[in-house]
């Protein structure tokens, strides 16, 4: 696919920033063997892989404004366009050597996300969409979401609150409600990759309670670009600013939600 030059900016940024994370990676395996403090190596990593991505982006628009996980927000000339980034989500997962976590970035347009781009650097995978472009994996790989229609063989993913989260009730009496009427759910740590496996059509859906905007903004667009449908998990929230959110293909999109919304 051929995108837009605001989409290719998104994409070398993220793939140059991903370049960063690869080296810092191969680092964490000593850190830990020689317990040097590898949270704080991480952390200068992600705000490293931040400061890439925010020179590129604000190279390519100066006028956009920005929102980050690490430098927060600030407004641009341009009121009605800002970049919103994640340098690194699943940063647990990176800090343990686990090799699944991505950067994540979006555009977004008078409140609404545009553009959005979810890059893999482990996997070599980029996963990216624009509004009315559809939805794409590298060059030529068009997403489309699952075509299961049976909610019994369909595979979920999720997050599972730690243990002094608000979230984790709700969250555990979901999972009792899912479990027996689903294949399985997995709990992998990236929110950003939970919503470009649903685009690919590798989960059949996701929710999550409490996230920013950053975890979810690219996905967003992802998942509707391949044919998904993404909402807040209550009609009256806002799925950036509130965070609640269930994705899924359009075709098992309403049994799995109403379990999700089942109030306890």
């Amino acid at each position: 696919m051929q995108g837009s030059a605001n989409l290719n900016v998104m994409i070398r940024a993220a793939r140059k920033a991903g370049r960063s994370l690869v080296k810092d990676f191969g680092e964490v395996e000593n850190l830990q063997v020689a317990r040097k403090g590898p949270g704080d190596f991480v952390t200068r990593a992600d705000r490293r892989a931040e400061e890439i991505l925010r020179e590129a982006l604000m190279e390519a628009r100066p006028n956009y404004g920005w929102l980050g996980e690490e430098t927060g927000a600030s407004e641009g000339k341009d009121p009605t366009r800002r970049w919103i980034v994640d340098p690194l989500d699943g940063t647990t997962n990176f800090l343990h050597g686990m090799p699944h976590w991505a950067v994540s970035v979006a555009l977004e347009h008078k409140g609404e996300i545009v553009a959005g781009v979810v890059h893999d650097p482990v996997k070599a995978e980029t996963f990216y969409a624009e509004k009315g472009a559809g939805a794409w994996l590298g060059d030529n790989h068009r997403l489309r979401v699952s075509g299961r229609t049976r909610l019994i063989e369909t595979v979920h993913a999720t997050g599972i609150p730690w243990a002094s989260s608000p979230y984790l009730p709700a969250s555990l009496q979901d999972l009792a409600r899912l479990m027996p009427a689903c294949a399985g759910v997995r709990r992998w740590g990236a929110a950003s990759l939970d919503l470009a496996y649903v685009a690919a059509g590798r989960f059949d859906g996701y929710w999550e309670r409490g996230l920013k905007p950053w975890d979810i903004a690219a996905g967003i667009v992802i998942v509707r670009e391949a044919g998904g449908l993404v909402e807040p998990i209550r009609s009256a929230q806002s799925l950036l600013e509130d965070g609640h959110i269930v994705a899924a293909s359009a075709n098992i999109f309403d049994p799995f939600a109403k379990i999700v919304r089942e109030r306890p």
